[in-house]
């Protein structure tokens, strides 16, 4: 069997493990970012002093087989409406409640883990309750995950540092899942404050570097106003590598359509597909195939938060993956 770790947290891995998880040969972790700070999560921060609990509350549900319909339902459900419940989900009160009443997130987990029946592991990537900080190319810094991922200004610039403050440590068992994986994926998800915010934790960055596990990078599918506007799909694996330490064994990148409403709205925020500049002999094998779904992703009640229209299928991203992870 084949130890597999994830590396990032949101939507995008949420795919990457749902698509993964129907092969039992494969024995899945997955190691979530905790700087996540926007909507119902800076609830969570401020006034429970817990870690971001979402991506934790996503990764589980992807990872849990299929059953259990009516509780899915209940953990996911979003709040629509009602003073300090709008925004937020039924399963992050749920976590919440058990964190509080367990003794911490990491036993909440482990509770969750077996009310779901996961199989693999859910790690934070840090236990401390850190702020993602971005150094830009005109001498400005921003702090916090939401005021990244969602800038006040329009300003063109570029992000040529990252950071967290706290700097804190990585999670231990983290570590470990990296060290004796045999393969690392990384991506897709928003390259700054998803993939990389779970990368820059110290500690991390060696780990991976020296991880005898073969590593896995999937280019994202659109590019991001006010993170990789600029970017093409060579950007993003030379700053995958920095962050890393190594190059990508294997580079995953969509080929085929996207869904042209879906491009149109992208294309009124100055935000479109990433051009596939990859090339043979880079040091890295690029696999390309058709790994995006085919219907536009429609925004929950009640979500408050900006959310991608576009997205990768999860069928089709995990047979991807799975193919090549048997190839390696």
């Amino acid at each position: 069997m084949k130890q597999v770790v994830v590396l990032g947290g949101g939507t995008g891995t949420t795919a990457t493990l749902s698509g993964l998880k129907q092969y039992t040969d494969l024995q899945l972790s997955i190691i979530v970012n905790m700087v996540d700070d926007g909507g119902s999560n800076r609830v969570i921060r401020d006034e429970f002093g817990l870690l971001p609990l979402s991506d934790l509350r996503k990764s589980i549900i992807a990872l849990a087989p299929t059953g259990n319909a009516i509780l899915r339902q209940l953990f996911t459900f979003r709040f629509a409406k009602g003073d300090g419940l709008k925004g937020h989900t039924l399963g992050n009160l749920m976590m919440i409640g058990l964190s509080e009443s367990l003794g911490g997130e990491v036993p909440a987990i482990e509770a969750l883990r077996t009310l779901f029946q996961v199989k693999g592991n859910v790690f934070p990537a840090s236990l401390t309750k850190a702020h993602l900080v971005a150094s830009y190319d005109d001498g400005s810094v921003i702090i916090g995950e939401h005021d990244i991922d969602e800038p006040a200004d329009d300003k063109d610039r570029r992000i040529v540092g990252l950071s967290l403050a706290p700097t804190g440590e990585a999670y231990p068992p983290a570590l470990g899942a990296i060290e004796t994986a045999d393969v690392i994926i990384a991506g897709p998800g928003d390259l700054y404050t998803t993939t990389l915010a779970a990368m820059i934790v110290p500690g991390m960055k060696d780990c991976i570097q020296t991880a005898k596990g073969r590593f896995i990078f999937i280019v994202n599918i659109m590019t991001k106003k006010g993170q990789t506007h600029w970017m093409k799909a060579s950007d993003f694996v030379k700053e995958i590598a920095a962050y890393a330490g190594r190059l990508p064994d294997v580079v995953v990148m969509h080929a085929g359509d996207l869904p042209k409403e879906a491009v149109k709205a992208y294309a009124e925020k100055d935000e479109f597909p990433i051009v596939d500049d990859l090339t043979e002999g880079g040091g890295y094998k690029i696999v390309r195939a058709d790994i995006v779904a085919n219907e536009q992703v429609k925004r929950d009640s009640g979500d408050t938060l900006v959310r991608s229209l576009v997205r990768h299928d999860s069928h089709k991203l995990g047979q991807v993956l799975y193919e090549t992870i048997r190839s390696l």
